[in-house]
């Protein structure tokens, strides 16, 4: 069974190129055609318009899952969400709070994401293949957007309140405040990768949304509404959170893949003084997300309480961890949500709690006339 703790591939760079061939890194001379060995995730001089000849394939075929797993927020059925969010007893206080809390993170944190790729880690990364799934990783942020934006509309909620959740709730502020430097130092026009520091710098960026965002920051809301479906309450926004926590965990094992590829054609990056800079990342990800749960949480509610959270966000860090290369961080620490790792492996046409709209109008059946 896939599990979104152990998805990511281990990442094997080419052989150099054979005799006759220009070395590896080397532009090809002027006028040659692209060869793949000449390509690089990052300072490469090879052509980046050219897709082909691939050299980075799992990224191609990353992006091809991608494509095979896309759906649309109206393609869910609220009406049994929105007849709970009216009934006065449908829900308790708590639950409530965790809704609203989700959706006050949610509504804005992939249009960080999003942000991030399309005004920095795109323009620095020079090999095509990775450029494509980057797109079509845009593009899902965009729809991650629309559904928490759809659930909010579907169930009448102050917009004014929800969109500004991240200006207004510290929980929510503080793991906003913690990513918005790694976007802003790469989305800054003047700043350009080619030597250790800001080839470091990009590392570091793609670290703190592969890693630390979409792999860790998203997990308490996950598990929170994930948990209300589970009980037969607010399903079809759990289907949602089902189709959102498949495109984030492709996103983070991605991203990981290209961090592990940088290091391997960039190992004069990895020093030991980075490597513990990294650390100290997670650390301060782990207290923040912690502390997220027990705002989001400070009554046990669902079978859960925000202790638990403290083993799953420490479990989940050394997971993230030793997918870069670095020791746990929390030996020993366990899994206290099993049931988690089973909401990757699904597929786009189940019928989750039977909520399909079956009638949702795709591309091909539009009428032009």
């Amino acid at each position: 069974m896939l599990s979104f703790e152990d998805t990511a591939e281990p990442i094997r760079v080419p052989a150099p190129p054979t005799t006759g061939s220009a070395p590896a890194g080397e532009p090809a001379a002027a006028g040659g055609r692209v060869r793949a060995a000449d390509k690089r995730i990052i300072n490469g001089t090879t052509d980046v318009n050219q897709l082909v000849p691939f050299k980075y394939k799992w990224a191609w075929e990353k992006y091809l899952a991608g494509c095979a797993n896309h759906w649309m927020p109206q393609e869910i059925n609220m009406s049994r969400d929105i007849a709970l969010w009216k009934n006065p007893n449908g829900l308790t206080d708590d639950e409530r709070k965790i809704v609203q809390r989700n959706l006050g993170f949610f509504v804005t944190a992939d249009s960080l994401a999003a942000n991030n790729i399309v005004l920095g880690t795109y323009r620095h990364i020079t090999a095509p293949e990775c450029r494509q799934f980057l797109l079509r990783q845009a593009f899902e942020e965009a729809i991650h957007t629309h559904a928490y934006q759809y659930i909010v509309e579907s169930l009448d909620l102050d917009e004014g309140e929800i969109f500004n959740a991240y200006n207004e709730v510290p929980s929510i502020r503080a793991k906003d405040e913690f990513l918005l430097p790694f976007i802003d130092a790469i989305a800054d026009p003047n700043f350009k990768t080619g030597t250790p520091e800001a080839d470091q710098t990009l590392l570091r960026s793609l670290i703190a949304f592969a890693c630390l965002m979409e792999g860790l920051f998203f997990y308490v809301g996950f598990t929170q509404i994930l948990a209300l479906g589970r009980q037969n309450k607010m399903t079809g926004a759990a289907e949602q959170y089902m189709y959102i926590l498949r495109d984030e965990s492709m996103h983070c094992n991605f991203g990981i893949d290209l961090i592990n590829t940088i290091k391997l054609e960039n190992p004069h990056l990895w020093t030991a003084e980075f490597r513990e800079e990294i650390k100290e990342m997670f650390l301060k990800a782990v207290d923040l997300e912690y502390a997220y749960a027990e705002d989001t949480m400070p009554r046990g509610v669902l079978g859960l309480n925000a202790s638990m959270f403290k083993s799953y966000l420490r479990f989940i860090a050394n997971r993230r961890c030793q997918q870069i290369g670095l020791e746990a961080l929390f030996p020993h620490e366990e899994n206290p949500f099993p049931w988690m790792a089973e909401m990757i492996d699904l597929k786009k046409e189940r019928n989750f709690f039977e909520t399909r709209v079956i009638e949702y109008q795709t591309g091909g059946a539009l009428n032009w006339e």
